[in-house]
């Protein structure tokens, strides 16, 4: 559970609910290692209203997110927001920068009660953004789309993955955001799954100076920022504001990315495996056979992973651990073990003086002045 918010053992923050693999891009980060044509066993029309139906269970106001590959390649997506709005679910989604996200889509989706949009930009130019996506033209769909989601109503949150290949970016990202009105700031920390295996991530001490940067951005910037699978985001907010670890630490940060995989977080794959979380493939059961309620609350995976006291390592001994966790996804690529500790993470508790998990592969690249950038 964590401090100071709902109680995670119950329900997630999150849903995600992959609708498809399928997608006409491709990106050189995706998990999904999406394919362009649709897989037979995707969860239908109907399976899919049941499983909504079992989402709203968790409460008022659970937030599902619809994501794929390109979930705007099924042509139900409008039904299923209406019915989770009607559930009273905050339906949210995450489509591809591509051709079929037209104005007027956005609009069918708005009017079913969507209740935000989330792209993705990895780069603050055609160049860079484009080559990333792997299809050019990305990048101006992607701005249209923005505009056009901001026309009819529906607030933009926008993705961004952290490798090597971005980390320089992220500056103009931040600039770009502020033009165009986004109201959050997702900033992903790669973990090595799918294509994103081939990516080089950054090293553990230039990913806490940019998370301190993060940090900064969301002090001074009129839009929200939350970290994906980077949880130490909270720590280092937290011992830059002056406060401890354990139950104290900044609130409002917690808050907003309070979660890790299986705890405050549940992934619903378009075959309906549930796993922890999509970078994290390990499945508890198939909504198919058993709701994702009971999946989410009684699997031993997910039990397992809301024990803070079952991490190992330098992330078992860390006074920090019950507001941060490690990512549980990280640990899991790198060593086959979702309890090993996260080798992103450069901290090592006092008094620790067993193995250090960090991927030192990177430490020669040059890295950002980021102190600069936080001046």
């Amino acid at each position: 559970m964590i401090p100071g918010s709902l109680d995670t053992s119950d329900r997630p923050l999150v849903l995600i609910w992959e609708l498809t693999q399928a997608c006409a891009l491709a990106c050189d980060h995706c998990r999904a290692d999406a394919q362009p044509h649709r897989n037979p066993e995707e969860l239908s029309t109907a399976e899919g209203r049941r499983l909504l139906e079992e989402a709203a269970e968790f409460g008022e106001g659970q937030l599902v997110v619809l994501s794929g590959g390109d979930p705007l390649i099924r042509d139900d997506v409008e039904e299923l927001i209406a019915y989770g709005t009607e559930l009273g679910l905050r339906m949210t989604i995450t489509p591809s920068g591509t051709r079929s996200l037209t104005a007027d889509r956005i609009e069918a989706l708005a009017d079913a009660g969507l209740k935000r949009m989330a792209v993705s930009l990895d780069g603050a130019s055609p160049e860079t953004h484009d080559v990333f996506r792997g299809e050019n033209g990305s990048f101006e769909e992607t701005i249209r789309a923005i505009a056009d989601a901001r026309n009819a109503g529906v607030p933009v949150q926008v993705n961004t993955t952290v490798c090597r290949e971005t980390v320089g970016e992220l500056p103009a990202i931040r600039d770009l955001l502020r033009e165009i009105g986004a109201v959050m700031w997702s900033v992903f920390f790669l973990v090595p799954v799918g294509r994103g295996r081939v990516l080089e991530p950054i090293d553990p001490d230039e990913a806490d100076a940019v998370m301190a940067w993060l940090d900064e951005v969301s002090n001074r910037d009129p839009f929200g920022v939350k970290t994906t699978e980077a949880p130490q985001y909270r720590r280092v907010s937290t011992q830059r504001s002056g406060a401890g670890g354990d139950e104290r630490g900044n609130a409002g940060v917690r808050r907003r990315t309070g979660i890790v995989a299986g705890d405050g977080f549940a992934f619903v794959s378009h075959t309906g495996e549930v796993f922890p979380s999509g970078f994290l493939p390990q499945s508890a059961g198939n909504v198919r056979d058993r709701p994702v309620t009971d999946l989410y609350r009684e699997s031993a995976l997910f039990r397992g992973l809301r024990d803070r006291d079952r991490l190992e390592g330098k992330c078992g001994a860390c006074p920090y651990r019950s507001v941060c966790g490690g990512s549980r996804s990280r640990a899991f690529a790198h060593t086959g073990d979702p309890f090993a500790s996260d080798p992103l993470c450069p901290y090592v508790p006092e008094d620790y003086d067993g193995p250090l998990p960090w991927d030192r592969s990177s430490d020669n690249a040059e890295p950002a002045d980021w102190d600069d950038l936080t001046a």
